[in-house]
C-alpha cells in the first residue's frame, strides 16, 4: 500500500486534523495561534465562499442585529450590578459613620436584581434567534454547496476518477463540506460576538476609568510574546503528531484490511512491534505538543493576575480619592476577566477560518473541474437496436504523448459473441471504455447501428449496454433492490426470473429473509460467488442489445460456472456481446476473438483459425493449457 493510499484512508488526521475538518490543536484553551492549513488563494476562495451567502443578506443582517443586542445587554449588566454594590457600600458606610436614618436601599437593590434578569433574559433571547437564523443560513448554504458538488460528480469523466484516489474526493466531498459547515454555524456566530463582546468591554472600561483601561491594555502586549514564543516551540511537535498520527491510522487500516494474510504468515508480532514504534514517537510528540502549549494558559493567568493586581491597586487608590465607587471597580474587575476571552476565541477562529478557506478551497478546486463534453444528441437511437458495432480508425491515449491504440478497426455485426484476449496492459479495458464513451476517442470514430456515439447521449447510448465485471459492485439494501437496479420498474416476477436465470435463485431462498435479505455495505454476508450471481441476474434483467463481460464466472466453482455459461449463451442470443476473457477455455465458442498486445489488435479470427495460425494466441493458448497440465500432474 503506497504512502497515498495510507494517508488517504487515514481520513483527515492524517492531514492535520480530526474529524470534521478541525485542526489538530484547536479546542484547548492553550491553542490559540496554533497554525492551521492554509488556502493557496485565501481572497479568491472567500470572496467565492461569501457568493454563497450573497442570497442571505437579510438573514445575515438579523444574526448581526441579534448578536449586537445580545451582547450589548450582556456587557451592560456588570456595570448595572456595580450600582447595586455602590447602593449596598454607600447604605453600610453610612450606618458606620453614624448618619442619622441610614440605611441600605434593598428595595433599589431589589429593583436592579429584577432589572439584571430581565436583561439577561432579553439577552439569552436575542442569543437563540441568533443562533436559530444562522443555523439556517448555514445549512441551506451547505446543502446547495453538496447538491452542486454531487451534481458535478455526476458530469465528471470517468479520467477524473482513475486520476484520483477514492480518500482525497471522499474527503472533499464530507470532510471539507463539514468543516465549512461547522464553521458558517459555529465559528462565524462567535466571531461577530467575540469581536462586539471586545469593542463593547473596551467601551465600558473607558467609560469608567481610562486609567485602569490603559493598565490592562499595557499587559496585551505581554501575552502575545508569551503566546508566540510556546505557539513557536510547539508548532514543531504538532506537526509530527500530525504525521504520526497519520502513519498509525495508516497501519492500523492496513494491518485489519489484511489481518488474514498478516494470520496466515504468522507476522502479528512485526505488526505490533511496528504499532508500538509509530504508537511510541506519536505519544513522544503528544505529549511535548500538549505540555507545551498547555504552559500558555498559567502564562495569561499570571500576566492576568499581574493586571487584576494594578487594577486593584490603583483602583483602591482612585477610591480613596473619590474618584471611582467601589461598584465600578467591581464592574471593572468583571470587564477585565472577560476582556482576554474574545482576544483568545478571536485568535482562534481566525484560524479556523483560515483551514476553512483551505476546505472551500479544495471544494471549489473539485466544481472546477473540467466535464465531460456536452451531450449533442444529434442521434438518435432505434427503437429496437440491432447492435452492429464498428471501431474506425480508432486512435486513443490516456496522455497525449503516449499513444496507446493507433489506427484500430473492428466490425462486429449484430448478435455476434466477440472475445477480448491479451496480457495484461494490451489494451482489453480501454476498448470498452471507449465503446461505452467513459473515454472519447483521439481520432477516427465508434458507431452503433451506423451512427457515431459522439452524436448519442450518454445516457441514452449506455442504456444500450450491460455490464458484468470482475469486481462486483453490491450497494447496502435487499437482494432484489440489488437485482431491481438493472432495470426501473421491474416487476417482483421478473427479478425472481432473473434470478433464475443466473442460477441464483436456488441460494437466494436458502437465505433467512429470502430475497428481502439486506446486504451490507461489503455484501461480506454472502460469499464472492454469490455476488457475481447476483450482478449476472441484475444485467439478466436489465436485457441490454449489447453485453459486455469482463471475466465473470472467475469467481464461481466450476459447476456454477457451466450453469452460468449455458445462461449466457441463452442470454447472449441475438445480442451484440464482448468477453474480456482471461481464461481462454471460456471463449472458444466465440464468433471473433481479438488478440490485442500494445494497444494493437494483431489477430482476429475464431478459436480454430488463431490455434491453426501458430501465432501469438497459439501460444497464449497453449501456455496456458500448459501450465495447467503441470499442475495437474504435480
Amino acid at each position: 500500500m503506497s504512502r497515498e493510499h495510507k494517508e488517504n484512508q487515514a481520513g483527515p488526521g492524517a492531514r492535520g486534523g480530526p474529524p470534521g475538518g478541525r485542526p489538530m490543536g484547536f479546542g484547548g484553551p492553550g491553542m490559540m495561534g496554533m497554525p492551521g492549513q492554509k488556502a493557496k488563494n485565501f481572497k479568491t476562495s472567500l470572496k467565492r465562499l461569501a457568493g454563497y451567502l450573497r442570497p442571505f443578506r437579510m438573514q445575515l443582517v438579523a444574526v448581526i442585529a441579534a448578536a449586537i443586542l445580545s451582547t450589548v445587554f450582556s456587557i451592560i449588566s456588570p456595570k448595572i450590578l456595580g450600582e447595586a454594590t455602590d447602593i449596598l457600600f454607600n447604605g453600610m458606610m453610612d450606618k458606620v459613620q453614624g448618619v442619622a436614618g441610614a440605611e441600605v436601599d434593598f428595595k433599589g437593590i431589589a429593583y436592579i436584581l429584577a432589572l439584571l434578569a430581565g436583561l439577561y433574559v432579553i439577552s439569552a433571547v436575542f442569543g437563540f434567534f441568533q443562533q436559530y437564523w444562522m443555523a439556517g443560513v448555514a445549512q441551506k448554504v451547505v446543502y446547495r454547496l453538496r447538491n452542486e458538488v454531487n451534481e458535478k460528480l455526476g458530469r465528471l469523466p470517468l479520467k477524473f476518477f482513475d486520476a484520483r484516489s477514492n480518500g482525497d474526493i471522499l474527503s472533499r466531498v464530507v470532510n471539507d463540506v463539514d468543516n465549512i459547515s461547522n464553521t458558517l454555524q459555529q465559528s462565524l456566530t462567535q466571531m461577530i460576538t467575540s469581536v462586539i463582546t471586545l469593542i463593547g468591554i473596551i467601551v465600558m472600561m473607558l467609560t469608567i476609568s481610562p486609567l485602569l483601561t490603559l493598565i490592562l491594555v499595557l499587559t496585551l502586549p505581554l501575552s502575545f510574546i508569551v503566546i508566540a514564543m510556546v505557539a513557536k516551540r510547539s508548532q514543531v511537535h504538532f506537526a509530527s503528531q500530525q504525521a504520526e498520527l497519520g502513519l498509525l491510522n495508516g497501519h492500523v487500516e492496513e494491518m485489519y484490511t489484511g489481518h488474514t494474510v498478516v494470520k496466515a504468515f504468522g507476522r502479528e508480532k512485526d505488526s505490533v512491534e511496528q504499532f508500538e514504534s509509530i504508537n511510541g514517537r506519536l505519544y513522544e510528540s503528544s505529549w511535548k505538543a500538549q505540555f507545551i502549549s498547555g504552559i500558555i494558559m498559567p502564562l495569561m493567568g499570571f500576566i492576568g493576575n499581574i493586571g487584576y493586581v494594578l487594577i486593584c491597586v490603583v483602583g483602591g487608590i482612585l477610591v480613596t480619592r473619590q474618584s471611582i465607587t467601589v461598584g465600578d471597580i467591581q464592574a471593572f474587575i468583571q470587564y477585565a476577566r472577560q476582556f482576554t476571552m474574545p482576544i483568545t476565541q478571536t485568535a482562534n477562529i481566525a484560524n479556523i477560518i483560515q483551514s476553512t478557506i483551505a476546505s472551500a478551497e479544495r471544494v471549489f478546486e473539485l466544481l472546477d473541474e473540467e466535464e465531460e463534453t456536452p451531450d449533442v444528441s444529434r442521434a438518435k437511437l432505434p427503437a429496437s437496436p440491432r447492435g452492429d458495432v464498428e471501431f474506425q480508425a480508432v486512435n486513443f491515449g490516456y496522455n497525449a504523448d503516449a499513444p496507446l491504440i493507433e489506427n484500430m478497426n473492428i466490425a462486429v455485426t449484430s448478435g455476434q459473441t466477440v472475445a477480448i484476449v491479451g496480457p495484461t496492459g494490451a489494451g482489453k479495458t480501454t476498448l470498452v471504455n471507449l465503446l461505452m464513451r467513459f473515454y472519447e476517442v483521439n481520432g477516427g470514430a465508434i458507431t452503433i447501428d451506423g451512427r457515431d456515439i459522439r452524436d448519442m447521449e450518454r445516457a441514452k447510448l449506455r442504456s444500450l449496454f450491460g455490464m458484468v465485471l470482475q469486481d462486483t459492485w453490491l450497494f447496502n439494501g435487499t437482494i432484489k433492490d440489488n437485482i431491481a437496479y438493472g432495470r426501473a420498474g421491474a416487476t417482483e416476477e421478473e427479478i425472481v426470473q432473473a434470478a433464475v436465470a443466473a442460477h441464483a435463485d436456488h441460494f437466494i431462498r436458502t437465505l433467512p429473509e429470502g430475497y428481502e435479505t439486506v446486504l451490507n455495505e461489503e455484501a461480506s454476508n454472502i460469499s464472492q460467488g454469490q455476488k457475481q450471481l447476483l450482478t449476472i441476474a441484475r444485467a439478466i434483467l436489465a436485457d441490454p442489445a449489447i453485453l459486455i463481460l469482463d471475466e465473470a464466472t472467475s469467481s464461481v466453482d466450476t459447476r456454477t460456472e457451466i450453469q452460468i455459461q449455458h445462461a449466457m449463451n441463452h442470454l447472449m442470443q441475438g445480442r451484440t456481446s464482448f468477453v474480456i476473457a482471461h481464461r481462454l477455455s471460456t471463449i472458444r465458442d466465440a464468433d471473433l476473438i481479438l488478440v490485442m498486445d500494445k494497444g494493437s489488435v494483431i489477430e482476429q479470427g475464431t478459436h480454430e483459425e488463431l490455434l491453426a495460425r501458430g501465432g501469438f494466441y497459439a501460444d497464449l493458448y497453449n501456455s496456458q493449457f500448459a501450465a495447467g497440465a503441470k499442475l495437474g500432474a504435480g
